[in-house]
């Protein structure tokens, strides 16, 4: 049987999970987050990632957001489910559970803190796409799960699970990139983990994005993946070094602070994050607004009476 093609697209914004001032999911908010990155481009949304806070979303929540996320888009674009987890068993039950729902596609992260070897990776993987029919997107991330998973383990789980039609690649190893984009079956498509080499990893043969700053500026975002595309890379240079300062000020401390903090000064409260991550401090909000002015993101005075507001908060 041949691999099943990837219907997901180049710019996949992996989506910000919104709470309410309880830290309660805001359900209303996700909705409309999932329709404004409609608007801005977004060829597939994914829920439920490093970006959604998913170690504190726990799992009927994440079904809930799944439910609600999959009402308000209505087919327009596919949804993507993280069900990754470290735990195989639990990981492919989970999957089973998110496919009966309805879910587009899954995506699956190496597992963390348990430290298993290449062979047991390629396991972990194999076992959980099988479990499903849907298409499934690794996850590679060594900064968040300890281990990188290599090359040679990817592309073997590229040739032999026909459904496995995707990697989002966050290891920053671009020759470990370049080898898998080379030597992939056809259709299996590389994902920048990380907006900042974005533009680099489709010069080596990468396919697309899964962004945390399209959130915050779908359309920038989805500019520098279709110039790349198109093979215009003087556009997409231009429009990556005009926005590559706000991709790495999103970065300073952990993901998603700073992005949530972004997106309550351009108005669109996503509220706040759960323990043990804490909300920014007055120093970074204050760093973050300057920098988003900078790039454009921000006009001058639209965030002055929130940023005082909120800042307020800290004094």
């Amino acid at each position: 049987m041949s691999k099943i093609a990837n219907p997901f697209g180049r710019f996949i914004p992996a989506m910000i999970t919104p709470f309410d001032e309880n830290l309660e999911l805001d359900l209303k908010r996700a909705q409309e987050l999932a329709l404004r990155l409609i608007e801005g481009g977004a060829d597939a949304i994914l829920l439920s990632g490093t970006t959604g806070e998913s170690p504190t979303v726990f799992y009927p929540q994440k079904i809930e957001l799944f439910h609600a996320v999959m009402e308000a888009v209505q087919g327009k674009v596919p949804v993507i489910a993280n069900v990754g987890d470290n735990c195989t068993a639990d990981s492919m039950d989970f999957a089973i559970e998110a496919a009966k729902i309805g879910v587009d596609g899954l995506m699956c992260v190496v597992p963390y803190y348990n430290k298993p070897p290449q062979e047991g990776l390629y396991w972990h993987f194999k076992f959980i796409a099988e479990a499903v029919e849907l298409p499934v997107i690794l996850y590679n991330i060594p900064g968040r799960c300890v281990i990188n998973m290599d090359a040679e383990t990817t592309l073997r789980l590229a040739h032999d699970v026909d459904n496995i039609v995707a990697i989002k690649e966050a290891s920053g190893k671009l020759d470990q990139i370049a080898k898998i984009a080379a030597e992939a079956p056809e259709g299996f498509c590389v994902y920048s983990g990380d907006d900042e080499i974005t533009f680099p990893l489709m010069a080596l043969g990468g396919w697309g994005v899964i962004s945390t700053i399209g959130n915050l500026a779908p359309t920038r975002m989805k500019e520098i993946v279709e110039a790349m595309a198109a093979g215009d890379q003087t556009k997409a240079l231009a429009a990556h070094l005009a926005l590559q300062p706000l991709m790495r000020e999103l970065f300073v401390t952990a993901n998603p602070i700073m992005l949530k903090e972004a997106m309550r000064l351009i108005g669109f409260d996503c509220g706040g994050v759960r323990l043990p991550l804490i909300d920014a401090t007055a120093k970074q909000r204050e760093g973050l607004a300057e920098v988003m002015r900078g790039v454009g993101v921000l006009k001058d005075g639209a965030d002055k009476t929130l940023n005082e507001s909120l800042i307020g908060d800290y004094l």
